[in-house]
């Protein structure tokens, strides 16, 4: 299937993207989840062949694709703004890839109402683009990139100008359609619920390099590195400073039991994540509430310090709590390992 080795993109003479390597398999969806301007949208017009690195290689099923013109690639495209016709009707907007291709009317007439029952828009074709709504829009987008049968699909935050609800809807009826049509695909986002609903495998990117990838629930429960767990919100990232034993850390907030498989010394300097526990051999933070928000799945909940954490009762401000948490390495602290 697709192959990206060792890609390299400058913007503005700035390095973009710094030697990425991944492969995508076959009916698998990944996701490129990171800020903006972290080179996401860049690496998919270099895939499209809308761009050109400056060197390295992209290739499906062992071929280059470096001689390969976009519109020879198969492989479709659906970006955030839509890009539909308006002055062509929503018939016309799906069509429009099948008959660049020659095929023939019978076809072309077959596969768009084919196409606009499996994005659930049966009996839209002789609507105007500019008369549907934004998740219709989308929808008919999604159906005009399936109508050739591309052989990789690729997402450009294809949600980002739909309101929760409509993005919570395409996004679960996105996710069944991949599965029924079997089509690999690559998700651009920077929104990590969007990212890891809909994806087989999440890669983490950052400054231009991959720096966590795995299966949604690896990347969650491990995000082994610093910048991964703030970006996600996992917890509280702190500095500490592993103790003799090795089997203890001493952080701005007390000195916990610690395990880490990681080679470390004593008076080594590491970042670790705080997350509540559940657990009796935990450690316990004891601090007093500054501030208390609803959310809607619990509070979150500020301690003095500027600790945070998401409980499920709400606690008085100004009161004192104590909350159990593990305590997990994240490696080097960068302040100390540049």
């Amino acid at each position: 299937m697709l192959e990206i080795r060792e890609i390299y993109k400058d913007y503005e003479g700035q390095p973009l993207l710094r030697g990425l390597t991944f492969h995508l398999g076959p009916r698998e969806t990944i996701c490129l989840l990171g800020p903006s301007g972290s080179g996401k949208s860049t690496l998919l017009r270099l895939i499209a062949g809308l761009e050109t690195p400056e060197r390295g290689r992209i290739l499906w099923d062992g071929r280059d694709l470096a001689s390969t013109p976009a519109h020879m690639r198969d492989f479709g495209l659906v970006f955030q703004d839509y890009a539909l016709f308006p002055h062509l009707n929503v018939f016309e907007n799906v069509a429009f890839g099948l008959r660049m291709r020659g095929i023939a009317q019978t076809a072309v007439d077959a596969r768009v109402r084919e196409v606009m029952a499996i994005v659930d828009l049966p009996g839209f074709e002789a609507r105007g683009v500019t008369e549907l709504s934004g998740g219709e829009q989308q929808r008919v987008a999604l159906a005009r990139a399936l109508a050739p049968r591309p052989r990789l699909l690729m997402f450009d935050e294809p949600l980002g100008a739909l309101d929760r609800a409509l993005r919570e809807g395409l996004l679960d009826q996105l996710r069944v359609i991949l599965h029924q049509t079997g089509i690999p695909a690559i998700y651009v986002t920077h929104d990590q619920e969007e990212a890891f609903s809909i994806a087989d495998r999440v890669l983490l990117l950052h400054d231009g390099v991959i720096v966590r990838q795995g299966r949604p629930a690896d990347v969650w429960a491990d995000p082994r590195s610093a910048w991964a767990a703030e970006f996600l919100g996992l917890g509280n990232v702190v500095p500490a400073r592993l103790l003799k034993p090795a089997s203890r850390v001493e952080t701005p907030y007390g000195i916990f039991a610690f395990r880490c498989p990681h080679k470390h010394r004593p008076g080594d300097e590491i970042s670790v994540l705080l997350r509540p526990a559940d657990s009796k051999k935990a450690g316990v933070i004891r601090a007093r509430v500054r501030d208390s928000v609803f959310r809607q799945d619990g509070f979150r909940v500020t301690l003095d310090g500027g600790l945070h954490f998401d409980l499920v009762r709400s606690v008085e401000i100004g009161s004192r709590i104590s909350i159990p948490v593990a305590v997990e390495c994240l490696g080097p602290h960068p302040e100390e390992h540049g």
